[in-house]
C-alpha cells in the first residue's frame, strides 16, 4: 500500500510540475517562421497550420516508440505463480 501511495504521490507531483510550467512552443526554424509570417501577411491561409504540422511530425516518432514499447512489455512480461509443486514458482506468459 505504501508503494502505491508513493507512486501516486510522485505522479501527482510530476503532473503538477508539468502543468504549472507551460509556455507556448514554436517548433519552427528561422526560415520556416519567416515564410509562414510572410504568407499570413499576404493573406494566404496555408501558413497558419505550419506550426501545428511541424509539432505533429515531431510527436509521431515518440508515439510510435511508446506504442511498440508498450506492446513489447505486455507480450514478454512474466507472471510468477506458486502452484505448490515442491514450492517452485512456474513462469506463465
Amino acid at each position: 500500500m505504501k508503494k502505491i501511495l508513493r507512486i501516486a504521490g510522485l505522479l501527482f507531483f510530476l503532473t503538477i510540475a508539468a502543468v504549472s510550467y507551460v509556455k507556448p512552443v514554436y517548433a519552427q526554424c528561422a526560415m520556416c517562421t519567416l515564410n509562414a509570417e510572410q504568407s499570413v501577411k499576404d493573406g494566404n491561409s496555408q501558413g497558419k497550420g505550419l506550426n501545428k504540422g511541424i509539432l505533429f511530425l515531431l510527436a509521431m516518432p515518440y508515439l510510435a516508440v511508446g506504442a511498440v514499447g508498450y506492446m513489447w512489455y505486455k507480450k514478454y512480461r512474466r507472471k510468477q505463480v506458486d502452484v505448490n509443486f515442491k514450492h517452485d514458482p512456474i513462469n506463465l506468459n
